[in-house]
């Protein structure tokens, strides 16, 4: 009667491969303490199709034993099931089973871990890439209960979840403060307008206040754009970055002398570049379950790569300034000049290019 029945579904299904009703496969995983849990359904036509097989055999339990193999190997192969210290872990044949309703085949797979993991990446363009519209169907489980679902297709290929273990906040800490880190030290517009705003030196109490300033407001539109809750456009946001670094080379020509606003500028110019940062942190994308403590160690970066910035450029500048003042006013006024005109120059490629 199974066999009778299973034919009469495969009868149901159109023979092109490419065309079958249900272009899916479901992929389930599971934290456990020595390693990772793997429910696989793949349609028995995407099997057959990739092993070069009858689409029932996967109703004959002595045909899959005999494949097993060679269906594990092809999981392995194409979803790719990684940690924060291994990029792909190699799974052990736990069993399979058929589902006749769905015309599919269910494998049980184990990712064995040597140690309990904070963060699991999985990654697969498509588990069947014969057919340009498969998608994989990814759902992440945590103490028996669900916390992350994900489609992979040809353009979301990787998927990370972070566990809300405190192996899992370490993880998103690794991940996202040198991330921080790395993108003021790798963005010319961020780094100039902090040094426009140190150019004329000052104490360390007053450099400070101006970088705490800076930190305190960038980190504000940070998190709201990063979260969705204020979100302006790039065409609004880029232009008026390379506005603040004219405007801070400008006051430094024009204020000389007078009353030290320069806090206050880096407090009113850091909420548009934080929404910068944003855009950054948006791509990268944010782990659901662990927002705050990402968020939180992406501005730790930032923050410490501008201290880094700010230390080097000031000690240089204190350096010469305590051997030759006139130098060092030579170097703050050829310096505002170079931050006016790169500033220039960014407004108008920027303007041009979202035009």
């Amino acid at each position: 009667m199974v066999r009778l029945l299973a034919i009469l579904l495969l009868l149901a299904v159109p023979r092109p491969a490419a065309a079958h009703p249900a272009p899916f496969s479901y992929v389930d995983l599971s934290f456990a303490r020595d390693g990772i849990d793997a429910s696989v359904t793949i349609h028995m036509i995407d099997l057959a199709h990739d092993l070069g097989l009858e689409p029932l055999f996967v109703y004959n339990p002595g045909m899959v034993e005999a494949a097993r193999e060679r269906i594990r190997a092809l999981i392995a192969e194409r979803l790719a099931i990684g940690t924060g210290t291994a990029e792909r872990l190699q799974p052990d044949w736990r069993g399979a089973e058929p589902l006749i309703e769905r015309a599919a085949l269910r494998v049980r797979l184990r990712y064995p871990l040597d140690a309990p993991t904070g963060m699991l990446r999985v990654t697969g363009a498509a588990l069947f890439p014969y057919d340009p519209i498969h998608q994989t169907f990814v759902n992440v489980y945590e103490g028996g209960e669900l916390r992350q679902q994900a489609i992979l297709d040809r353009t979301a290929r990787t998927i990370e979840y972070f566990a809300g273990t405190r192996q899992g906040t370490f993880e998103v800490i690794r991940r996202f403060l040198p991330a921080g880190v790395h993108h003021i030290l790798i963005g010319p517009d961020h780094i100039l307008f902090l040094l426009g705003l140190i150019l004329l030196g000052g104490t360390f109490r007053r450099l400070l206040l101006i970088v705490t300033a800076f930190t305190f407001a960038h980190s504000l539109t940070l998190s709201l754009a990063a979260l969705n809750i204020v979100n302006p456009p790039s065409r609004v946001v880029e232009p008026a970055i390379a506005l603040s670094i004219i405007y801070v080379g400008a006051d430094n020509l024009l204020g000389r002398g007078g009353r030290d606003v320069r806090a206050w500028i880096a407090f009113g110019f850091g909420f548009v570049h934080g929404f910068g940062f944003a855009g950054v942190l948006r791509e990268m994308g944010l782990p659901p379950a662990a927002l705050g403590w990402s968020l939180f160690a992406f501005n730790v970066g930032v923050e410490v790569g501008q201290m880094l910035i700010v230390a080097a450029a000031a000690s240089a500048l204190a350096l010469l300034r305590s051997r030759s003042r006139r130098a060092a006013e030579l170097v703050a006024v050829a310096g505002s000049a170079v931050v006016i005109v790169a500033g220039a120059f960014w407004f108008v490629e920027r303007i041009w290019r979202t035009s």
